[in-house]
């Protein structure tokens, strides 16, 4: 009885090896046999108790494997993994690195453009009396421009000035400005540390938000001074000013919390200064978020 369930699992072994040799394309081979009892019983696992013991299986040999055309032949049977186990193929070669910055068709992700002017180049095209925008006849009293270390690694950007900013000519000199000076001093920077602006440069009637043809006008000048300046993190401040930079309109608070990208550029949304002025449970939202900031700054000095 031993030798009979020898004699089945050697058979059932070989037949392995048969359909192994026929995944890797051989469709027909020469074998050397003293009795086709079996190759029978290799090839259809007759089921009936075999009558033959384990001493009298003959051997087999693979002499010329015949592989169909265009398909990898196995010449030898040394060269099979054991019998005592099916091998796997082998893993496809892995694709080749991609280049940084280019996708699998070659197109560039987009990026910086190198800056061809500087900061009062822009200011000066914007000019003191700027009428791109129907904000010029709504009340504003003047342009307010960003401000701050033109070559800094963090750039806080809102959405347009308020009434104190539109007043003294400068953008986060209010209340919400006061608070901002402070949100950056928690991370061991001063304000003269950074770069300061907002995606509108005039103050909307009644501190409303500015309107799509309006931020139109205006928002190109960022991006140049974006350029320019070349900041290694952005915080935008506030649901418009974020989804305006991002282009996006998912609410400020699923985009707050991680990094963004603007033209190569990390992006960290967090909740407007004013914001917080009336809801203070918010400022640990924004100290988390701020922490992030300040220790990615960290890591890249």
């Amino acid at each position: 009885m031993n030798e009979s369930k020898e004699f089945r699992e050697i058979i059932a072994h070989v037949r392995e090896q048969v359909l192994y040799l026929q995944e890797l394309g051989v469709d027909t081979f020469d074998a050397k046999l003293s009795d086709r009892q079996v190759v029978n019983e290799v090839l259809k696992m007759d089921t009936q108790e075999p009558s033959r013991s384990a001493a009298s299986i003959p051997e087999i040999t693979i002499l010329t494997p015949k592989p169909i055309e265009q398909r990898p032949a196995v010449s030898r049977l040394a060269e099979l993994p054991s019998l005592s186990k099916r091998a796997t193929p082998p893993a496809p070669a892995p694709a080749p690195p991609q280049s940084n910055g280019a996708d699998l068709f070659g197109d560039i992700a987009p990026a910086l453009p190198e800056p061809t002017e500087t900061i009062e180049q822009i200011r000066a095209e914007i000019g003191p009396d700027c009428t791109r925008c129907k904000l010029s006849s709504l009340g504003r009293s003047q342009v307010v421009n960003s401000t701050g270390n033109f070559n800094a690694d963090l750039m806080f950007c809102g959405e347009a000035p308020g009434a104190d900013e539109d007043e003294q000519g400068f953008p986060f000199v209010g209340r919400a400005g006061q608070l901002l000076t402070k949100i950056i001093e928690s991370i061991g920077l001063r304000r003269e540390d950074v770069f300061i602006g907002n995606i509108n440069r005039c103050r909307p009637p009644g501190n409303r938000a500015p309107e799509p043809d309006e931020t139109l006008a205006c928002k190109p000048f960022l991006k140049r001074e974006v350029a320019v300046v070349r900041p290694k993190v952005i915080v935008v401040l506030g649901a418009t000013a974020a989804q305006n930079l991002l282009e996006t309109k998912v609410p400020i608070g699923k985009l707050r919390g991680h990094f963004h990208d603007y033209l190569g550029v990390k992006v960290m949304p967090t909740f407007h200064p004013a914001y917080l002025l009336r809801d203070p449970h918010k400022k640990r939202e924004v100290w988390e978020d701020m922490k992030i900031v300040r220790d990615y700054l960290n890591s890249v000095k």
